[in-house]
């Protein structure tokens, strides 16, 4: 029976993500495409942003 790897939390997967596309990115011209990986990094990094605030404010009302 094949074994199943152990869930990725939400942030754990952006995280990966933005590693890739930073790895991408060091091989990349400057032109478009280069650009565009530029693009997807910051809204991942938005993405990660939106998140931490969302889990604090849950947080905060359960707490209330």
């Amino acid at each position: 029976m094949r074994r199943r790897s152990e869930p990725h939390t939400f942030e754990q997967r952006l995280d990966a993500q933005r590693l890739r596309l930073e790895h991408e990115l060091a091989c990349l011209p400057s032109g478009h495409q280069r650009d565009s990986v530029v693009a997807r990094i910051d809204q991942l990094q938005t993405a990660a942003e939106m998140y931490d605030f969302l889990m604090l404010r849950e947080e905060t009302a359960v707490s209330r």
